[in-house]
């Protein structure tokens, strides 16, 4: 597996530029060693997280808004202040019902997103 370092010990967000990653979905990788990432992820209303899945642990945070958010074969309405955990190789996505960002944490480092 290739090593990417680590980032900053404190990053601050106004230093850092979006990313779009979609249509109404961009996001900002804030901090990061090659065991775990934290990556901010800015929905404007109707923005999709495609369904996918990924070999990584994954625990999100609501910042703000409202999405309806998919785990395999269950599917939940979040808002602000929620949180859902994502094992390894579960299908999961979302759908932003209401402008937000969600706060990804991710074991071990999302490799694709360092490209």
């Amino acid at each position: 597996m290739k090593t990417f370092g680590a980032s900053k010990e404190f990053v601050l967000d106004k230093n850092l530029d979006w990313e779009v990653v979609g249509e109404r979905v961009k996001r900002k990788i804030m901090t990061y060693d090659d065991k775990i990432m934290l990556v901010k992820v800015h929905f404007d209303k109707g923005g999709i997280g495609y369904k996918h899945e990924h070999y990584h642990s994954q625990v999100t945070y609501i910042e703000s808004g409202e999405f309806e958010f998919s785990i395999g074969d269950e599917t939940k309405i979040v808002k602000e202040g929620d949180s859902v955990y994502i094992p390894p190789h579960v299908l999961h996505g979302a759908v932003c019902i209401q402008t937000g960002v969600l706060i990804d944490v991710f074991s071990p480092i999302r490799e694709d997103f360092m490209q």
